[in-house]
């Protein structure tokens, strides 16, 4: 029996529902989830897996206009799932036109491999709206194949991922077959700390902090986690600790039981905060965050 294996990579511009879309396919929440743009920062890979197939799909930050190192740094991420994808799922929604950030358009139109283009969040408009936005895409990526779908209520998906089965190149699997990801155990209690960020605090205060997991100690009775919140100014580290530490503590709190869940054990979480001056723009912090190659 031949076996089928490859590289499905999913982009698009931020808040299409990237992440929603790939916790759909995996059937795992691997990838944080908020309502604000640049949630994800880094390419997270989750591996689906049959008898005869092997689909390993990547998660990867929203295409934006780079203002920090950071934010370059995250698009080369982008760079490299085109290059290097078997197929490739381009994100819309119902809501966005395709002349936004046109130059990635065009990179994904040269893409030598099969494309699957996805309307995503179509809960949210009438059939005359999609049936618009399905012509114009036509005309736009005339290659792709479209899919309208709605991510959070798992409508189509099931579609695109037999379409999905049937462009796969022949491989051997890539990764062993009991694997889900290509992530650690500590990357996730870094992502599940961030996203608490994200949800927690306003502004600029999210898209200013790094998590770093110093300690991560599986116990019979327990799994022991330290990790450190970074800021980019003196400023924000009150901000985040909050009066009498009550923001920082909900931080934790939240954190804490999802972590539970995730890796159905019981948790102890210890979060500090720390000052690591515009991290963002720093060549050294980013190559130690892992956003750069040491």
């Amino acid at each position: 029996m031949e076996h089928k294996a490859g590289f499905v990579n999913i982009i698009g511009n931020p808040n299409v529902g990237k992440s929603t879309l790939m916790n759909a396919f995996v059937g795992e929440r691997l990838s944080i989830i908020t309502n604000k743009a640049q949630t994800t920062r880094h390419r997270i890979m989750g591996i689906v897996n049959g008898d005869d197939f092997q689909v390993v799909y990547s998660d990867t930050p929203g295409i934006l206009k780079p203002h920090y190192k950071l934010q370059d740094a995250m698009l080369k991420f982008v760079d490299t799932a085109i290059i290097d994808a078997d197929i490739i799922l381009y994100v819309t929604d119902v809501f966005e036109t395709f002349d936004k950030n046109k130059d990635y358009l065009q990179k994904v139109k040269k893409a030598n491999v099969p494309v699957l283009l996805l309307i995503n969040k179509i809960d949210t408009t009438d059939q005359q709206h999609l049936e618009e936005l399905v012509e114009m895409w036509q005309k736009e990526l005339p290659q792709a194949t479209i899919f309208p779908v709605s991510a959070i209520n798992k409508f189509n998906t099931d579609a695109v991922f037999n379409r999905i089965k049937e462009l796969l190149p022949i491989n051997p699997p890539f990764f062993d077959k009991d694997e889900l990801t290509d992530k650690t155990q500590r990357f996730f209690a870094q992502e599940i700390i961030r996203e608490k960020i994200f949800l927690n605090y306003k502004k600029e205060i999210p898209y200013s902090c790094e998590v770093e997991v110093e300690e991560f100690k599986e116990m019979p009775e327990c799994t022991h986690i330290r990790a450190i919140i970074y800021v980019a100014r003196e400023t924000q580290k009150g901000i985040i600790i909050g009066h009498a530490g009550s923001a920082l503590k909900k931080v934790g709190i939240d954190a804490r039981k999802d972590m539970e869940a995730f890796f159905d054990s019981k948790v102890m979480l210890q979060l500090y905060v720390k000052v690591q001056k515009d991290w963002r723009d720093n060549e050294q912090n980013l190559r130690y965050f892992g956003y750069k190659q040491q």
